[in-house]
């Protein structure tokens, strides 16, 4: 539970001579924008995250931003999180590293929420929204970039708006900040609507970003949410799908190389009945996980596809393990949940495979357009992985480097993960209900 209060005036001003020096370095920062406000609202939590509480984030605190009339910037009220990165430096919640790299996760979050007439006090829903992010963060140790997108499918202030999903950026006034526990950098969460999710995805987020900041209905130069904007960009200006968003796609691509997804697949070459299903080898009762070198591959599979003009390669399965040289503390979105299980990799081989029976959910299944015009006809791959295991697809185009997938045998397994080599055409594809997926017998 969060309560809200003012800052106090010893906090504010940094006049607590052991007040936590990272703190102290973010307010540094605020004060630098709102040196009149050395008290604002803030959001905090009653029950610290390192004492045992839900919420990830100490304090949320709320600035009245006055816009700029210069820039045609309206007033709003501008939120900002303290606590995924590193506040006090003694490893309470984030391990100390050093200051030469990130500070916990290494940003915080920020918000700009248009002022309705006559609101005299900040919304406190926000901070709420804050939170979940945070936690999603903190339990996945995953982390946020510019350009990053969050599928949410419920309006952000739980009204009826159509706002119901987030687009990432950084913060177009605080600027990072260098702390005595690493680097913060600032990620203002972007409020969109469906259609313009959907188009970040088709092609990427700095592209619609960039729309967005010419529209000043949907968020203007410092993309400022309006909770009660009715009208998606493309309603208001329906030019920009054509001209902008579908001719981006055409000449760029998309830079979305893969999702989490509700996904599994089938070996129709092989009986049902056949004990070395497609998707698990047993060795006496354990089930074959992903190893570390298949979960590094296809970790790089998303990463390289989310560089822009980056080279159309997957990295090799080298035969020594990559996992120790990554922190422990922190891991990227497709690092296997399960380790107990591994299989030593030498013992598990890559098969090629006669056809192929790839299911997926409805919403999976929407991307599967995107798949092919934003990745595959610009000789790029794209990668599903399973919400529900260690299952993954990556359609690869021909030439891809590094593919175990080849126009001579355009399907191919390595344990769990399948590679699928475009465009081969003998394939079957199903879109289902959740609850198929949600059932681990289907």
């Amino acid at each position: 539970m969060d309560e809200v209060r003012p800052t106090s005036g010893a906090q504010a001003h940094g006049l607590v001579p052991l007040f936590p020096p990272g703190l102290q370095a973010i307010y540094g920062e605020c004060r630098r924008l709102y040196p009149e406000q050395a008290n604002p609202l803030q959001v905090t939590a009653i029950v610290k995250y390192w004492l045992g509480g839900p919420d990830p984030l100490d304090y949320i605190s709320m600035y009245r931003n006055m816009g700029c009339q210069a820039q045609d910037i309206q007033e709003h009220w501008h939120y900002v999180s303290f606590g995924l990165t590193d506040l006090y430096g003694d490893n309470r919640v984030h391990e100390f590293t050093g200051a030469d790299g990130p500070s916990g996760f290494g940003f915080e979050l920020t918000f700009r929420l248009k002022r309705e007439v006559g609101e005299t006090a900040p919304p406190t829903w926000p901070a709420e929204l804050m939170q979940g992010l945070a936690r999603y963060v903190f339990q996945s140790e995953n982390t946020f970039c510019s350009g990053d997108h969050v599928s949410w499918h419920n309006p952000l202030d739980n009204s009826e708006s159509r706002i119901q999903h987030m687009l990432l950026t950084e913060d177009p006034q605080m600027q990072p900040i260098q702390t005595p526990f690493g680097t913060v950098s600032f990620l203002q969460i972007v409020g969109v609507c469906t259609e313009e999710l959907q188009a970040a995805q088709q092609w990427n987020g700095q592209g619609i970003l960039e729309l967005m900041r010419g529209v000043r209905v949907a968020g203007g130069p410092w993309l400022i949410t309006d909770m009660r904007r009715g009208e998606t960009i493309f309603d208001i200006d329906p030019h920009l799908q054509q001209e902008r968003v579908d001719q981006g796609i055409e000449t760029e691509g998309s830079n979305l190389s893969g999702v989490s997804a509700k996904c599994v697949w089938d070996d129709l070459s092989r009986p049902p009945e056949d004990e070395e299903d497609s998707r698990s080898i047993c060795i006496g009762s354990q089930p074959r996980r992903l190893s570390d070198k298949d979960t590094e591959q296809i970790r790089e599979t998303l990463r390289k596809g989310l560089e822009f003009n980056s080279k159309a390669a997957l990295p090799p399965i080298n035969s020594q393990r990559q996992s120790h040289e990554r922190p422990q503390s922190r891991k990227d979105s497709l690092e296997s949940e399960s380790s107990a299980a591994i299989v030593p990799h030498e013992l598990v081989r890559t098969r090629q495979l006669e056809s192929v029976h790839l299911k997926f959910n409805q919403e999976s299944g929407t991307l599967l357009p995107l798949c092919l015009r934003g990745r595959l006809l610009h000789g790029r791959h794209f990668t599903y992985k399973s919400i529900n295991g260690d299952t993954a697809i990556t359609f690869v185009s021909t030439g891809v480097e590094g593919a175990f997938a080849t126009e001579e045998h355009p399907y191919a397994a390595h344990g769990p993960w399948l590679q699928y080599s475009w465009p081969e055409k003998k394939l079957k594809i199903s879109v289902l209900p959740d609850s198929v997926f949600d059932n681990p017998l289907q």
